[in-house]
């Protein structure tokens, strides 16, 4: 009895350091990031736009891939719930009725409710019982305390697991919600260069009938027009991928959200600054390090699981109930019967089972700790990245801005020269359609910049809470 108290196996001390140590802040942020810890949740609402935020919460409340995260969290529970109940006994009822022929078993005389016939007379009992039985297994190494902290750390890790679900889908619902409204302006766009050029064409093609022109030019116009009309089936396609992949985000149907993203929209853009705290808030806060951390810890509890089979198990089973040879005995308090058993079971030689089953769970432990320190450090990697792409994006941008203001200024200097009969319609529509080139090309570094944003506020395990409930 001094070592029933004691608990097999290692007890868990917390998470391993990732290998080399850490620095104190990002080291590929830039001048408009700040240190600041963000919130961990709806970060998408820094952008400003109505429609992506009734997408987001959509997505979040009836995506199928949340729905299962939110069932597997619940098996889970159900798991701790059960390993608890383990620990304490279990009592049901139980009715018997028993009828046997037995040998001649030489009695003194035959019992009651026995009768005997043939040569060598057989005994034949009846017996009738009905009461209750009552069965508990001590836990005399610990076996189901480390069971009950594995099945804890497995929910824990569970819960993290459809935090991380909620990152990745609130992630991707932003992307593809960016990507349209890029392919929608790219698509408004092409159809003003379309006109344009065909209007160059109609034009140049005058010149020719008049003999102004050789037939070389009128190709060249038309083959221009062609690949614009094929630029803008490209953009009409990507339109309606992207809203059929924002459908299915939000758990609808292909095109049951064509009539609220038909209209187009502009591109949202990133907060002037960005809050990224810290790799050690970093770490603290992804959902995907959480789950690793607590999948180390249940495996780490499922050695002491194993380690506990060298220990002799001790039960008991006890019944009471009322019962004898008539059926009318199970109503006859005099009739009380009592039985306990107690039971000790101790497998002295099992030739190395149980010292292979704890080497296998030590082995699954490294395999786990290894694995945490893998995502811990791929973790620092992707936000380490995306703060670069970040940062290049908007120098991008800065640059392509800087373009599009120089093919703004030609144009307007163009329409004047056009009104005062100094350009031909064809020159000036070449020019226009050079402004709408830099503009498409403004918006695609947009698009990207927002994108380049999003992955770092993912890199950062931003974008879960409570997962919420259906509907």
């Amino acid at each position: 009895m001094l070592v029933t108290g004691c608990v097999a196996g290692p007890d868990y001390a917390g998470p391993p350091q990732a290998a080399g140590a850490f620095p104190t802040q990002f080291l590929r942020a830039g001048e408009d990031v700040d240190a600041t810890a963000p919130r961990a949740s709806q970060w998408w609402t820094l952008l400003g736009d109505p429609v992506l935020d009734q997408l987001e919460a959509r997505a979040l409340a009836d995506n199928p891939g949340i729905a299962a995260a939110r069932a597997r969290i619940e098996q889970a529970r159900a798991r701790v719930r059960a390993e608890r109940a383990n620990r304490f006994p279990t009592l049901g009822a139980d009715a018997t009725v028993a009828q046997g022929r037995l040998p001649d078993l030489n009695l003194q005389g035959p019992p009651s409710g026995a009768s005997s016939g043939g040569s060598g007379g057989d005994d034949s009992l009846s017996f009738y019982n009905l009461g209750a039985i009552a069965n508990w297994e001590l836990d005399f190494a610990g076996e189901q305390v480390r069971r009950s902290e594995a099945a804890n750390a497995q929910a824990a890790a569970a819960v993290a697991t459809g935090e991380d679900a909620l990152v990745q889908l609130a992630a991707e619902v932003a992307r593809a919600y960016v990507a349209l409204r890029e392919a929608q302006a790219r698509l408004a766009l092409l159809e003003s260069e379309r006109d344009l050029q065909q209007q160059t064409l109609e034009l140049t093609y005058s010149r020719y009938t008049q003999g102004a022109l050789a037939l070389f030019p009128v190709g060249n116009a038309n083959a221009e027009l062609e690949l614009l009309k094929a630029r803008i089936a490209e953009a009409r396609a990507d339109s309606a991928v992207f809203r059929d992949t924002l459908a299915a985000l939000v758990g609808e149907a292909p095109g049951a959200l064509d009539d609220m993203l038909a209209n187009g929209g502009p591109i949202p853009l990133p907060p002037e600054r960005v809050e990224v705290g810290d790799p050690a808030a970093l770490i603290a806060r992804r959902p995907d390090i959480r789950a690793a951390e607590r999948n180390l810890a249940a495996v780490t509890a499922r050695i002491g699981v194993a380690e506990a089979r060298r220990f002799p198990k001790i039960s008991f089973l006890g019944v009471l109930g009322l019962g004898g040879p008539e059926p009318g005995d199970v109503l006859d308090p005099g009739n009380l019967a009592a039985l306990a058993l107690p039971r000790l079971q101790w497998n002295l030689l099992d030739f190395g089972r149980t010292a292979a089953a704890i080497d296998e769970a030590r082995g699954t432990r490294d395999e786990a700790e290894a694995r945490y320190r893998e995502i811990v450090l791929g973790a620092l990697r992707d936000a380490e990245q995306a703060l670069a792409r970040f940062a290049q994006n908007r120098a991008y941008v800065a640059a392509l801005a800087q373009i599009k203001r120089q093919a703004d200024t030609a144009a307007d200097l163009n329409i004047e020269r056009h009104s005062a009969g100094v350009i031909s319609r064809t020159e000036l529509n070449a020019s226009l359609r050079q402004r709408d080139q830099s503009q498409a090309d403004l918006n695609r570094a947009l698009a990207g910049l927002t994108t380049s944003w999003i992955a770092v506020q993912k890199s950062l395990g931003l974008g879960w809470e409570e997962l919420p409930p259906p509907g």
